[in-house]
């Protein structure tokens, strides 16, 4: 196919044409020649300046860079070669195929200093004409352009800004993905609160069957008190009724006169039983449903909203903001079951009324009623235990590291219920749930284990250099935070078990309790001190102090209160838990 603008090949000379007649003359299509083949020549384009054989030439004539150029047939076409001017170039031929921006017939062969642009004849022409503008003619310049300093500028220019867009591709699929992956577990939360929501329906749904149950058995009850009781009276009238019959029949008087002034005296006194008998309040039942929950659902529109938060490619220290506290009083866990003084050793809320917490040296589990300040239930397990958290808004696990096991715990009708336990392979102490995943922390040798519900080992984290003692876990979508009074730090890790970040301001630290805003309290028993450590571990800030030894503790970030557990061997602090307000 010609090309428009294409040099004809130097093999061309006057001996391509054949000399002896007119009707002798041969010509051959130039564009082919240049390719080795030599086919007789069919017509000729003028814009191109070459001959052509027939399949150049109908190519030509579809080619959206040479369709509107001007072609002639065998019959018009010269019969002489055209010979273009030799390019100036050394080596490979150069052609110019690029199209004008502004004139798309036509082809960029000039360059405007003055501009700085690349132009077609067009563009010349009209707008920057030769008395104006410094215009050359690019294949009369182009030649110094090889390899120059020019060259190396642009092709560093080009590489630089090539690799400043792919790190924006890679950055924008990271975040692509962490937002992807971010809305993955917002379903799965949203799934798990319409469970909650389903639980606690249920769990109402169960106290008013409770309910319906009593006054149905208290009604059966007074039922069968009544039908024995008339059925007993009726019976013993029908017999004084036969006796007095039989009686008038054989005129037996005397007989008769003292019956029926036995059955009078006996009607009189079944009489006064009558009030007794139909005083029993019975009632008809409907069901009236609870208002609140019926226009709550009339009423919203959503479970709930989707936040968001900026994505940064790399992570930012958090500067954990003071807080002023108030002492809002002491709570009193001691029970009449209890044999020893109170060692509360773990915690876990859950609702701002009800706190469940763990009594080490009673081997107990205790359900503590905030709002009436004090234990409501106590459950009493076969070992020691250690450490609790919340699986469900109904269940619970509680870690006892001498019997190595996991007791399962329920809650129903506000009674603790004991369940199913999961054996694990090592003193098991402190532990922590997240969307069905169980983090457990182990003492000896010290590792982190992360399994299912069913107690399935899902992932193994061997201590090493990473902990010595590390007694309370708590844990988040992103990160687990470990407690360690060997290290003497709070240790953050993801779920693949990676260190992500570690905090070694503290003493001796001991329970922990995430906030809502994502950072973490620890009690530092040995300083008497309760800090928040931010989320990412880098700092770190006293929230309160001078306490007496605090050993567990708990947020409740709708109320604002924290509450803790202290361990002094003295009962008039140890059998208490103390509440505090942060704002």
């Amino acid at each position: 196919m010609a090309v428009p603008g294409k040099k004809a090949s130097k093999q061309f000379s006057s001996s391509t044409i054949s000399m002896a007649s007119d009707e002798d003359l041969q010509i051959y299509c130039q564009p082919c020649d240049e390719e080795g083949s030599r086919l007789p020549a069919y017509g000729y384009c003028t814009d191109c300046k070459e001959h052509l054989c027939k399949t150049c030439f109908t190519a030509h004539r579809i080619s959206r860079l040479s369709k509107h150029h001007k072609l002639q047939d065998a019959t018009n076409m010269p019969k002489v070669l055209q010979q273009p001017s030799p390019s100036i170039h050394t080596g490979q031929s150069d052609v110019i195929t690029t199209p004008c921006l502004k004139h798309s017939k036509e082809l960029i062969k000039f360059y405007c200093h003055d501009h700085v642009e690349l132009l077609c004849s067009v563009c010349v022409t009209l707008e920057h004409q030769a008395t104006s503008c410094k215009v050359d003619y690019i294949p009369d310049i182009s030649g110094d352009i090889l390899d120059s300093k020019e060259y190396q500028v642009i092709l560093n220019a080009v590489n630089i800004t090539s690799d400043k867009f792919q790190q924006i591709l890679k950055d924008v699929k990271n975040m692509t993905y962490k937002s992807n992956s971010s809305l993955k577990d917002a379903l799965v939360d949203i799934k798990k609160f319409r469970q909650e929501i389903n639980q606690r329906l249920d769990e109402l749904e169960r106290q008013t069957e409770d309910a319906a149950k009593v006054i149905e058995q208290e009604n059966n009850k007074h039922l069968k008190a009544v039908e024995t009781t008339c059925k007993d009276i009726t019976k013993s009238l029908k017999i004084s009724s036969d006796k007095i019959k039989q009686l008038n029949t054989t005129k037996q008087a005397d007989k008769l006169f003292i019956d029926l002034k036995l059955a009078e005296n006996k009607i009189k006194v079944m009489k006064e039983k009558l009030p007794t008998l139909s005083s029993f309040d019975i009632k008809e039942y409907n069901f009236q449903s609870n208002d609140v929950i019926s226009n709550l659902f009339k009423t919203e529109k959503s479970l709930g909203t989707l936040t968001h938060k900026t994505l940064n490619t790399e992570s930012q220290s958090v500067q954990i903001m003071s807080r002023q506290s108030s002492h809002e009083g002491k709570i009193c866990v001691k029970s009449s079951k209890d044999k020893d003084r109170c060692w509360i050793t773990g915690m876990t809320l859950l609702t701002p009324d009800l706190l469940i917490i763990i009594d080490f040296n009673n081997n107990a589990v205790k359900m503590v009623d905030t709002s009436s300040q004090s234990v409501s239930d106590q459950l009493q397990l076969d070992g020691e235990p250690w450490n609790i958290t919340t699986v469900t808004s109904t269940d619970l696990a509680a870690t006892l590291p001498d019997e190595h096991s996991i007791q399962f715990i329920s809650i129903s009708s506000n009674k603790l219920i004991m369940r199913h336990t999961v054996k694990v392979d090592g003193d098991c102490c402190g532990i922590s749930c997240y969307q069905g995943k169980l983090v457990v922390s182990f003492a000896d040798p010290a590792k982190l284990q992360i399994l299912d519900l069913n107690g399935v080992i899902q992932t193994t984290i061997d201590g090493n250099n990473i902990f010595k003692n590390p007694d309370y876990i708590t844990s988040n979508r992103s990160s687990i935070y470990v407690s360690d009074i060997g290290m003497k730090t709070v240790t953050r890790l993801n779920w693949q078990g990676d260190v992500v970040g570690s905090y070694s301001g503290m003493s001796w630290p001991r329970g922990m309790s995430r906030s809502d805003d994502g950072s973490v309290f620890v009690c530092d028993y040995n300083r008497n001190v309760i800090e928040e450590v931010s989320g990412d571990c880098s700092t770190g800030n006293v929230v309160l102090k001078n306490l007496k030894n605090p050993y567990a503790v708990c947020w409740c970030g709708e109320t604002k209160k924290l509450y803790y557990s202290s361990w002094q061997s003295d009962e008039k602090n140890d059998n208490f838990l103390h509440t505090y307000k942060l704002s």
